[in-house]
């Protein structure tokens, strides 16, 4: 794990050089109560030098401060009285500091454990997104393609939005989804749809029957679910064909794609949206296909419901359409880049929720 153990690293170093304030300190409260009148005490500050330390080093270096604060408060001590070895005043203070220092050695010892299991709970974290969700490729056929997620949990690298893309015989078929609930929680299911969507991607014949699988799928195959209705997932499936520039979709519940052409947003709305994946087995939906025009030029951008529900300081929810008009990015990548800024500035740098979003254009013209 060489990148964490350079983010750990960096730190250390840095903690190492300001160890020379709270050393400072020390020597400085020595040498004033060295040379003040007898009847002022200035042994009780040392305690902020170990006091101070925790947030600039480990139980080492708070040891360390500790051990001499209590040697300066001891000189003090045996040169402000040298007929008495210690007074019964000093001996107190004495006792104290040293109380004091063993008590922030344990809470550093506990804080550096604790810190070393967030350290590998985000280790295994991006290894399952690594597995589970990874980036899309850049390249799908005569597609570019960009992607992004973040996650609302501090954490958490995935949760329960997903996407995915499958290259078939004659063109590329998209799928972004969000499961119920969110966090850590919801990535068996939407592992589970992912599995089952490139399994069954290149060998459905239409868009509507690869859609009427993934519904089946999802109703009797998420942990804890003993039939449709128990749980569900939104979610959209295009279809891109390479030969001809109209997208065919079956959306399922799940936000509305947009094609940014020429700057401006058009919002693609479903004539007759579908159940969410996992309650088709109540309603046993007729699967309406879908088609808009998408050609060399525009971007094609899917997104989760947590781009367009979060929200500003204000409790305003982030508008899409409206962020996105005039953008000149052509390219995936730029978009995405400029779109994670944009909304993380937007919501002052946490989400409420888990967002995701696909952008997607052409490297080359359809049928070329």
């Amino acid at each position: 794990m060489p990148q964490h153990a350079e983010r750990r690293r960096r730190p250390l170093r840095a903690g190492r050089a300001l160890l020379a304030v709270p050393i400072g300190w020390i020597i400085a409260v020595f040498l004033v109560d060295i040379f003040a009148p007898p009847d002022i005490h200035l042994g009780p500050l040392l305690v902020a030098a170990p006091a101070i330390t925790p947030s600039i080093g480990g139980p080492r270096a708070v040891g360390f401060v500790a051990a001499l604060a209590v040697i300066a408060q001891t000189a003090v001590g045996v040169l402000r009285d040298p007929d008495e070895l210690l007074s019964a005043n000093h001996e107190a203070q004495i006792v104290a500091l040293a109380l004091v220092g063993v008590c922030l050695v344990v809470f550093c010892v506990l804080r550096e454990r604790r810190a070393r299991e967030l350290e590998q709970v985000r280790y295994v974290s991006e290894a399952v997104q690594r597995v589970v969700l990874p980036p899309l490729p850049r390249r799908l056929g005569p597609l570019r393609a960009a992607s992004l997620y973040l996650a609302s949990e501090a954490e958490a690298q995935i949760g329960g939005d997903l996407y995915a893309a499958a290259r078939t015989g004659s063109g590329t078929r998209l799928i972004i989804g969000d499961v119920r609930g969110k966090g850590v929680s919801a990535v068996s299911d939407a592992a589970l749809l992912l599995g089952a969507f490139h399994a069954a991607a290149r060998h459905r014949a239409s868009l509507d029957e690869l859609v009427a699988y993934l519904d089946e799928s999802v109703s009797w195959g998420l942990p804890g679910s003993d039939g449709p209705g128990e749980a569900f997932i939104t979610a959209t499936v295009l279809d891109i064909p390479d030969r001809h520039d109209r997208v065919h979709m079956v959306s399922c519940g799940h936000p509305p794609p947009v094609v940014l052409r020429d700057g401006r947003p058009l919002t693609m709305d479903a004539a007759s949206p579908a159940p969410p994946l996992g309650l088709g087995g109540l309603s046993r939906p007729r699967y309406h296909i879908d088609s808009f025009r998408f050609v060399p030029g525009d971007l094609l951008l899917l997104y989760t419901d947590g781009v367009t529900e979060a929200r500003d300081a204000s409790r305003a929810f982030y508008p899409l359409a409206e962020r996105v008009t005039g953008w000149a990015e052509g390219d995936p990548d730029s978009f995405i880049d400029r779109f994670r800024d944009d909304l993380l500035h937007y919501v002052g740098g946490h989400l409420d929720d888990d967002a995701a979003m696909i952008a997607i254009g052409y490297a080359t013209a359809p049928g070329t």
